[in-house]
């Protein structure tokens, strides 16, 4: 049984919105939350099962940066009743709490020491808790950052999704250069419910899903559809219009990478950034 994810919330919204902004996901919140609800009720029309809230930006580096510190938590209440009211509409579907990385994604070097990270996802969690079913720490691109969200999700007691984010030139690798295979033994320790990858190429997933598994957890992945990762991208504040979508990944091509990923033991597919409702479509025909 292959449970389809849905697709990419923040380029969605900046899709819709016709700008990219240095609040990315979150400016939808501030400025038109009705917008994120159609994306998730168009995730769920395409034949997604799960519902992603669009929290993976919310966090206190991000919003004290802008000067909206304060607003940490209502925001967050507000992801996570958007994404309840479209499952609920739906009739049916799980519905995870995004958890991004601190520092910024792809960069493992900028988050602080897994004790301090773990303080800030343990006040975020028990914030999502009430209304999600399992939490899910997105991009987590090295052992300790990976380490570090597992501490603080772990205080529900809710259910832990981890996903992983790969070096594009080499999918046995995190992006911080440890081998994919390092986060076996915390694996092991923490028994988060599910392990995927995340927001790298679908080539490099294509290399990443196999060596996980065999680790003895329900894997699954989740690939962007970037060209790669600008070296400007690198810093709270940069753009993601600095980024540049392929052209070469349609749906149908989406979905037979997506076969690679099932093929080699993958149970839990969707779309990360630029891929959207209808590439969850392809792979709810494919896979249902």
């Amino acid at each position: 049984m292959i449970t389809i994810l849905d697709g990419g919330m923040g380029q969605e919204l900046i899709a819709r919105a016709g700008k990219a902004t240095e609040l990315w996901s979150i400016q939808a919140l501030l400025d038109d939350p009705q917008m994120v609800r159609d994306v998730h009720d168009t995730y769920f029309a395409a034949g997604a099962e799960v519902a992603t809230t669009n929290s993976y930006s919310v966090l206190p580096d991000r919003l004290d940066t802008h000067g909206i510190g304060d607003q940490l938590d209502r925001l967050a209440v507000l992801a996570c009743e958007l994404a309840c009211q479209s499952r609920d509409a739906h009739g049916s579907g799980l519905v995870l709490g995004a958890l991004g990385p601190q520092g910024f994604s792809y960069q493992p070097d900028k988050c602080p020491p897994a004790v301090q990270a773990a303080e800030v996802y343990a006040h975020l969690a028990h914030v999502h808790a009430p209304f999600v079913d399992a939490h899910i720490l997105e991009t987590m691109s090295s052992v300790v950052q990976a380490r570090g969200g597992l501490m603080g999700a772990g205080v529900t007691g809710k259910p832990i999704w981890l996903s992983l984010s790969v070096d594009d030139a080499d999918g046995t690798k995190l992006r911080s250069g440890e081998a994919i295979t390092d986060i076996i033994p915390l694996i092991a320790e923490f028994k988060p419910q599910v392990v995927l990858i995340n927001c790298s190429l679908p080539e490099a997933v294509s290399q990443a899903i196999p060596l996980l598994a065999g680790s003895g957890v329900t894997v699954g992945a989740y690939a962007n559809g970037f060209t790669g990762i600008a070296d400007n991208f690198d810093h709270i504040g940069a753009t993601v219009d600095v980024l540049k979508a392929r052209t070469d990944l349609g749906p149908a091509r989406y979905a037979d990478f997506a076969q690679l990923w099932v093929d080699a033991g993958a149970t839990v597919v969707g779309g990360c950034c630029e891929v959207g409702p209808i590439h969850i479509a392809a792979l709810c025909a494919r896979f249902k």
